[in-house]
């Protein structure tokens, strides 16, 4: 019997809403035009996201979860549909909003803490230099980058760029935390040991995530949801499987539970009845 919640092309009734979300995706799409010829990637996606919230987001390669995700960070613009953050409709970036990327984004002439810092100057300038170092230093203590403080980019491994990625997205203080890949470039043992780090940091400290990712076993471990996409084009979204594990989670015990495994096989059926050949 299964044990999670199944929702099926979910359509919520946001005008009946009493409280709203605090993402709300109301009948989402995108277009690309080339010449004469339009393509829909996305078609009729909804999504709410509560405020202190882990969503995680898989399909295949062309289902457009990227490109939901820029939308989301007003990165890319949608053809219809809202997207609203707190009742306010997403235009354009915001600092309320960070992006963290698969490839690190780092700037090779700045030391990891000018790197963080460089973001914190940005957006918080109402604070004095000795707070912006305070909330630097915070952070690299929080991701465990304070030895490698003064080192660049070119000095320091793979895992330790993402965390210094995920540190100076966190230093803004965001109310929503949006990653596309963040763990996808990294060596198993170094990702398994960063899912885990990011996982505790957020569990410390709560906000919305949306991350995108095609392994289902990290979806399982660090998501409250599960959010499963249809194949492009005119990608929507299939599935949402709620995460039935109580917070701080540990990876062990989840493994040895028989509804991680039902939840595991029901999203790999899902996405194996979606697979289509590139041939």
């Amino acid at each position: 019997m299964t044990k999670f919640n199944i929702l099926n092309a979910p359509k919520p009734d946001f005008e009946r809403s009493c409280s709203p979300a605090f993402l709300e995706i109301q009948h989402l799409a995108k277009a690309y035009k080339n010449r004469d010829r339009e393509t829909v990637i996305l078609k009729d996606v909804n999504l709410t996201i509560a405020e202190r919230e882990y969503i995680s987001i898989i399909g295949h390669s062309g289902c457009g979860k990227s490109t939901l995700l820029k939308i989301v960070a007003g990165l890319e613009q949608s053809t219809s549909g809202l997207v609203l953050l707190e009742g306010r409709e997403i235009r354009k970036p915001g600092a309320e909003r960070m992006m963290v990327f698969q490839n690190y984004s780092l700037l090779p002439w700045l030391t990891v803490r000018q790197n963080i810092r460089l973001a914190v100057d940005e957006v918080s300038r109402g604070l004095s230099a000795v707070e912006k170092k305070q909330v630097v230093n915070e952070h690299l203590a929080m991701v465990n980058l304070t030895a490698a403080a003064e080192k660049y980019p070119d000095e320091i491994s793979g895992g330790m760029k993402q965390r210094v990625g995920i540190a100076r997205a966190l230093a803004i203080r965001p109310k929503m935390l949006l990653m596309d890949e963040p763990f996808g470039a990294l060596d198993a043992l170094t990702r398994g040991k960063l899912q885990r780090q990011v996982l505790e940091i957020w569990e410390q400290h709560r906000q919305a995530v949306m991350m995108i990712t095609h392994d289902v076993d990290e979806a399982i471990y660090m998501s409250d949801r599960i959010v499963l996409m249809t194949n492009g084009p005119e990608a929507t979204i299939g599935e949402i499987l709620d995460v039935p594990f109580e917070h701080p989670r540990d990876r062990a015990k989840l493994r040895n539970s028989p509804d991680y495994y039902e939840l595991r096989n029901h999203a790999l059926n899902f996405l194996d009845s979606h697979f289509e050949s590139d041939d």
